[in-house]
């Protein structure tokens, strides 16, 4: 019986990339339900629970060894693995076991990757070294697989695909936990205001952008709507959540719980609309069937609302209430159309996420 190593950003908390973890899992699976995982992560038990699968811990190399001598594929992905923007430390890290697998000669795939930013002489030098010798490349967007072109990955054959979360389909998705959860946070099933999800991060410092959302969420509860504040980092972003909530006048609602990915998608599912700076929270939404209106801080929340083609406020740093307002204000007076375009938009690219899943089994033949 097959087994399937997998590597990412997993284990910490961070609702996105459990959403990526969750999405492989449950694709893998509807083709495939005999095979057996076993997922390298920062806090393997909480990871084999909630998943069903094998855990190890990823820091332990005598474990990550093991796992990798029993597997028939290790996958990498997907996600922003191979970037430096926050340390190079990540691309190390992730480089290092797709080294080590190949080293011991089991076949590797880049599932659905976000490549970049690379800057480092160190990162532009070991990202075609190493990503030469895999087998296939899977990425979630056309500038990925130019960055990868630039650097010199030119070995494997580089497929666009989508993100793995565009997998999902949201009338396959429990809305129930979602419900519950904002029932737990005062929001009850017989209350008819029409609900906007804010989902915020900290970012360089900075605080400008904490005021215009805050502004944003005062005038959406005084035109009738309920303000959803959504933490995607735990802790982080709780923080991140009570700052735009202690500047606002009017009074929101800040989830302070830490998230499943099936609660996340739930929540998100009762929005009219989400305001986002988190990628995945509007990929997320975008699943969900739910229009957004993107804040960007990085080039891949640019090129997800392209790929979308939905609004984009502008950058974090210069973010301006006026055009921020007049984004949001314009989805919501026109939701029906925007909401009709997204869920064809999404179809497209939940065929093309399915693709990576059997890219990644025709490895296993």
């Amino acid at each position: 019986m097959a087994r399937i190593v997998l590597s990412g950003y997993y284990g910490f908390n961070n609702t996105g990339d459990e959403a990526v973890l969750f999405s492989i899992l449950r694709t893998l699976r509807s083709l495939k339900p005999e095979l057996k995982f076993t997922v390298l992560s920062n806090d393997p038990a909480k990871t084999s629970k909630q998943y069903g699968v094998e855990a190890v811990n990823r820091w332990k190399l005598k474990d990550v060894f093991r796992a990798l001598s029993q597997a028939d594929l290790f996958i990498s992905g997907g996600g922003s693995l191979l970037q430096d923007t926050t340390s190079p430390k990540s691309i190390l890290y992730y480089l290092g076991v797709v080294w080590l697998a190949k080293l011991m000669g089991k076949p590797v795939i880049y599932y659905a990757q976000g490549i970049g930013p690379i800057t480092s002489g160190v990162g532009k030098k070991l990202v075609p070294l190493v990503s030469n010798k895999v087998d296939v490349i899977t990425v979630r967007d056309q500038a990925s697989k130019e960055l990868l072109t630039e650097l010199g990955v030119t070995g494997p054959p580089v497929y666009v695909t989508a993100d793995a979360v565009f997998s999902l389909y949201h009338r396959e998705i429990e809305r129930k936990p979602g419900q519950e959860l904002l029932e737990r946070c005062g929001i009850k099933p017989e209350d008819k205001l029409p609900m906007v999800g804010i989902s915020v991060r900290q970012w360089k410092n900075l605080t400008g952008y904490q005021r215009v959302l805050a502004r944003l969420g005062d005038e959406l509860i005084r035109q009738g709507y309920r303000v959803v504040l959504l933490p995607f980092q735990f802790p982080d972003d709780v923080c991140a959540c009570r700052e735009i909530a202690r500047l606002m006048q009017e009074e929101p609602v800040l989830i302070k719980e830490q998230c499943s990915v099936t609660e996340m998608l739930g929540v998100l599912g009762e929005l009219q609309l989400v305001v986002g700076m988190r990628l995945h929270a509007l990929i997320m939404a975008a699943v969900m069937g739910v229009p957004a209106v993107g804040i960007s801080y990085d080039p891949k929340v640019d090129s997800f609302l392209k790929l979308t083609e939905q609004p984009n406020a502008g950058r974090v740093e210069t973010l301006d209430f006026e055009v921020l307002s007049r984004e949001v204000f314009g989805v919501l007076a026109k939701r029906e159309a925007a909401v009709a375009k997204l869920a064809e938009r999404v179809g497209e690219l939940r065929v093309e996420s399915r693709q990576t899943a059997e890219l990644a089994l025709n490895l296993l033949k």
